[in-house]
């Protein structure tokens, strides 16, 4: 039996001394303090260290049934589909601009016009140049009839004279002066081709001098005024951004490498952005890019979703964060995670003389459940309250989404109290 804490001894001589003094010794109020010491002798152990359960005090949480939801979160900017840079090859002045950002333009359409006044000269030239080719060639052709014409009265002769006149000097001449001819006849068609293409380039410079759109879309951006000069070198300079269909846009995320290997193509996710606060719009993963991009020591993964955007609420360029569902349990067991973290504390308690002896205030854990014949090593545990002492239980965990966790397999129930946390006894 538990002797009087003395505590209690204490509070009874104190009773005894103001009964003492104030000369009151009834027997009705003799009896109502000793009740009072007796009880507080009785509830003495259950508070006091060294108890049964130490005076620890723990916080429970029951296991519930219920669905699960395991997501991904990462962030990105929305961009179009097809998103096409205009720029211009020739160099020029601006002569006008004829589209604004946010304008709707077709496939062909003129969007600028670089002056047209040095590209028309040379198209000028270049058709001087084939004309005079072209006079080559037709005195080319005459030469060669003269040659040839040539050649044949002296064949003539010599036939007529027996091979006497002319001499064969004179003949052989005439031969290579009508191979000459013919050569050159074929140089100056040459040099009609030539001025053909010369031509045709200077053409094409003046079409390239008017700009137009190649899709049908939206104008994005503008980097060009009139009388802007555009010098075109080793790189084309852009002069308008389009965007072939905003109806249909892709978010581009970056899933860092701890997340990456729970995200696969066609998972459903939602997203927000700050121009439209408190809305979720819909998105799929089309593509998880294998190739990794390292900033600040962080690797993540290009990973690019289909978006919708038929009300055109959505512009390209906007952050957004993306909250990608890669798993999906439902009317399964479902544990908090501090349940699953939380170890029973060890008791000290002193020695006779005057050490500290430890021990273990829980119970150990049931056997656990066989699988083929051979028992589950390193499976997590669940701890009770039994007989007002902690109790393992094994489990096996499935799916987790951070706060809570799905049990496949083990002795829990719906309802059970999981010790989640404890606190010590005060002082």
């Amino acid at each position: 039996m538990n002797e009087t804490p003395k505590h209690s001894r204490d509070a009874l001589q104190a009773i005894l001394d103001a009964q003492a003094k104030s000369g009151i010794g009834n027997k009705r109020r003799w009896l109502l303090m000793v009740a009072t010491v007796v009880g507080l002798a009785l509830l003495f152990p259950l508070f006091a260290p060294g108890g049964k359960d130490g005076g620890r005090k723990y916080l429970t949480e029951a296991a519930v049934t219920g669905d699960l939801v395991v997501t991904v979160s990462a962030s990105g900017t929305l961009e179009p589909i097809t998103s096409v840079d205009v720029g211009c090859e020739m160099s020029g002045t601006m002569a006008q601009v004829l589209v604004q950002e946010n304008d709707h333009v077709k496939k062909g359409q003129l969007l600028a016009q670089l002056d047209l006044t040095k590209l028309n000269d040379a198209v000028t030239r270049s058709k001087a140049a084939l004309a005079a080719a072209e006079a080559a060639v037709a005195q080319a052709r005459a030469t060669v009839a003269e040659a040839k014409a040539a050649l044949s009265r002296m064949r003539q002769v010599a036939e007529i004279s027996g091979g006497k006149v002319p001499a064969k000097t004179e003949l052989e001449k005439a031969e290579a002066t009508l191979q000459r001819s013919v050569a050159n006849e074929a140089s100056a068609r040459a040099g009609v081709v030539q001025a053909q293409a010369a031509l045709t380039t200077d053409q094409t410079n003046v079409a390239k001098g008017a700009i137009r759109s190649p899709v049908d879309g939206v104008v994005l951006s503008r980097k060009i005024e009139p009388g802007q000069t555009v010098v075109s070198a080793m790189t084309i300079p852009v002069l308008f951004t389009l965007a072939e269909d905003l109806t249909q846009m892709e978010l581009q995320v970056k899933v860092d490498e701890a997340d990456v290997g729970k995200v696969k193509v066609g998972q459903s996710a939602t997203f927000t952005v700050s121009a439209w606060p408190g809305h979720d719009f819909p998105a799929t993963i089309r593509r998880v890019s294998l190739g990794s991009t390292l900033a600040d020591n962080v690797v993540t993964y290009k990973t690019v979703l289909d978006v919708h955007n038929d009300d055109l609420a959505l512009r390209p360029g906007m952050t957004a964060t993306a909250t990608i569902v890669t798993a999906r349990r439902d009317n399964v067991l479902l544990v908090s995670n501090a349940a699953l973290r939380f170890t029973p504390p060890v008791v000290t308690a002193p020695k006779k003389d005057g050490g500290l002896v430890s021990r273990l205030l829980p119970r150990p854990p049931s056997e656990p459940k066989k699988t083929n014949g051979k028992a589950a090593a390193g499976s997590p545990q669940i701890w009770v309250l039994d007989d007002r002492q902690p109790k393992a239980i094994p489990v096996q965990t499935g799916e987790s989404n951070g706060r809570s966790t799905e049990i496949l397999a083990g002795d829990l129930k719906p309802g059970m109290a999981l010790i989640t946390e404890y606190q010590e006894p005060k002082p």
